[in-house]
């Protein structure tokens, strides 16, 4: 990010440090799935990026709502930005979180979601797709595993600041968890 976009609702990465030494952050986060015709979860996809700290981990579709910034359209942006134009999210008709999960920079608070850069609220979501997804952007591999692949402990370990918990609690909530 270069400069500041105020038409966008964009701050600058100093702007941003700042913000985030006072307030929480609202983010988005989507737990993407594909489904079969009853909406039973056949496979989770789960994202490879490298993180803030520079290490490369697995996680979940995340991201800031921007100032002016409905829920749905922060949804639809970082549905579209992580897994490419043509992935087809089927947004929920009512934008209801399935969670919600807070963040701090270190576990004192005991909520077992952490992020170093911040104190952040996650609006958490259980998104269907069905187009054809690719990572994108700052993505490195979308993988789809099924529910029992995405619960082992090699993958949950794979996934950092508590989201393997946010899969299990997305996939409890559609009655998938195995």
């Amino acid at each position: 990010m270069s400069t500041t976009d105020t038409a966008h609702g964009w701050l600058s990465m100093d702007e941003l440090s700042d913000v985030r030494e006072r307030v929480p952050i609202v983010y988005v986060e989507a737990v993407p799935v594909k489904s079969d015709h009853l909406g039973r979860i056949e496979k989770v996809g789960l994202l490879l990026r490298q993180r803030p700290d520079g290490t490369i981990a697995r996680a979940l579709v995340s991201g800031r709502v921007l100032w002016g910034e409905t829920i749905r359209e922060a949804l639809w942006r970082h549905l579209s930005k992580d897994l490419g134009p043509e992935a087809a999210p089927q947004l929920p008709g009512s934008p209801v979180p399935f969670t919600i999960a807070e963040y701090f920079p270190d576990d004192s608070r005991g909520t077992g979601f952490t992020d170093p850069r911040q104190h952040a609220v996650a609006l958490v979501y259980l998104v269907p797709v069905e187009g054809e997804c690719r990572p994108a952007e700052d993505a490195l591999d979308l993988t789809w595993l099924s529910p029992a692949e995405v619960v082992r402990p090699e993958v949950a370990a794979e996934l950092s600041g508590g989201q393997d918990r946010l899969v299990r609690l997305a996939l409890a909530a559609a009655g998938s968890l195995p």
